[in-house]
């Protein structure tokens, strides 16, 4: 019953925020959004990704798109909104989407699934947390690529502070 609630959540706060003309409104649906999904994350036991959902894109991206609006919303006392073009293809595309998907869904034999077949049926009661064993992964087995990578996102944090710089000299 709770992936019901969260995914009807998710898809009705996304819908409104593709169709609202409201920045700062599109923001919030869009943390409603989000949020909705890191519930989804939850209920699918996959701890380490809901927490990373929360922690990088309504902690950290979400928070920016918000500010970023809200410092930017009024230039020259008119409100900032957007245009809403192509509603029709827009619609359209998203509509034949939705039918082949559910298309798909609905012929989709997913009873034939060997290992739904093969699963028991206490499967998730024993599920334990999977934060430490990726943790553990991360720290041992793939410390070199997760310090590479954390060198190119502090490279592209400086470049990005060096661009946002006025470096003309008078």
């Amino acid at each position: 019953m709770l992936f019901y609630i969260f995914a009807v959540l998710a898809i009705l706060s996304g819908a409104y925020m593709v169709l609202t003309r409201n920045l700062l409104y599109a923001g919030f649906s869009l943390l409603i959004t989000l949020l909705s999904i890191a519930g989804i994350y939850v209920l699918l036991f996959a701890d380490f990704i809901a927490v990373t959902q929360l922690m990088v894109y309504v902690g950290g991206v979400l928070v920016l798109i918000l500010f970023g609006i809200m410092l930017s919303s009024r230039v020259h006392d008119k409100s900032v909104l957007s245009e809403n073009v192509n509603k029709v293809w827009g619609t359209l595309v998203a509509g034949l989407i939705l039918v082949g998907l559910s298309y798909t869904i609905l012929k989709a034999n997913i009873s034939s699934l060997p290992w739904l077949q093969e699963a028991e049926t206490d499967v998730l009661a024993q599920q334990k947390s999977t934060v430490q064993s990726i943790g553990v992964k991360l720290m041992t087995d793939f410390v070199l690529p997760f310090e590479i990578a954390s060198l190119l996102l502090l490279i592209a944090l400086m470049g990005a502070a060096y661009i946002a710089t006025d470096n003309q000299k008078v």
